[in-house]
């Protein structure tokens, strides 16, 4: 594809790299609300998405309140993954929705809330999500994908259908149909991806030209990780993914890989990799930038 026109919009050149440096799961678990302001003080990360069903969103919410220059998107949520700590839709309890499983919650992967749900329970769900976020005075940037569920045609349409509607941009990404293939999206998913990916950007929206997330496996040398992984970035738009979370009971209860989103959570506070950034190039935006580009 031609350069992202984004880069030209931002200011840069075709050859520099911006990237978005996003921290997810916000409201997840107290310790991820207390990790995304830690880390929006220090100033690294430059945007966050929170989850509405989940426990700890009006503490995320109170929090976008006091500080409404925090730049906080929606993580659109049709899952709830954890074996003991779990969610549900906040449209319905209603079982013809597609959107909950026997227990009662979402369900835990991708693939079953993919195969179960109802395209329009889906579309009511992802509304209701982001109306939520708005009334709790949210001064939403974006929209994102919790465990990318929004990949795939039963949903994609109303995914970028909000994102105009409500001028926030979407995260996705600058691909034809052959790219989403490669991505491992199944053929009618590609198919409407890639037009939907065309139509978006005809009319201005601005797309990225990539993500890349760091290993919740791997915690050790988290700081060399990570700053190989940001040397390594191409030219054009980055979604940059990071879990940081506070070091807490909870978080240890909740997830075995909290030792690697606490290691995000400290490197993310170095001032090493605060210097490692500028001296490398990198241009380090936030969605509110791509919010301004947004189309009327």
């Amino acid at each position: 594809m031609q350069p992202n026109p984004v880069l030209k919009k931002l200011g840069l050149t075709n050859k520099d790299r911006a990237v978005i440096i996003h921290t997810d799961d916000i409201g997840m678990c107290q310790a991820s609300v207390t990790a995304y302001k830690d880390l929006m003080e220090f100033g690294i990360i430059s945007s966050g998405a929170t989850m509405v069903p989940c426990p700890w969103f009006l503490e995320a919410a109170k929090l976008c309140r006091e500080h409404p220059e925090y730049d906080m998107g929606v993580h659109l949520t049709l899952t709830s993954e954890w074996q003991t700590y779990r969610w549900g839709p906040v449209s319905t309890r209603e079982a013809s929705s597609g959107l909950i499983d026997e227990q009662g919650y979402f369900y835990r992967t991708s693939k079953q809330a993919q195969e179960h749900a109802d395209a329009g329970g889906a579309r009511i769900e992802l509304k209701a999500q982001i109306d939520r976020a708005l009334a709790q005075g949210i001064k939403s940037t974006h929209i994102d994908t919790h465990m990318g569920t929004l990949a795939h045609s039963k949903f994609i349409p109303a995914y970028v259908e909000f994102g105009m509607t409500y001028r926030l941009p979407i995260m996705m990404f600058r691909m034809n149909e052959l790219g989403w293939r490669m991505a491992g999206l199944d053929g009618p998913t590609a198919k409407v991806a890639a037009k939907m990916v065309t139509d978006a950007e005809n009319i201005g929206m601005p797309l990225l030209d990539g993500m890349f997330q760091m290993n919740l496996e791997k915690p050790e040398d988290r700081l060399e990780q990570v700053k190989h992984s940001l040397k390594s970035l191409k030219p054009g738009v980055t979604h940059f993914i990071i879990h940081p979370s506070a070091d807490t009971p909870e978080l240890r209860s909740i997830c075995r890989d909290w030792p690697s989103r606490v290691a995000d959570y400290q490197t993310f506070q170095d001032e090493h990799l605060h210097n490692y950034i500028e001296e490398i190039g990198l241009h380090i935006i936030g969605y509110r930038d791509l919010q301004n580009l947004m189309p009327s």
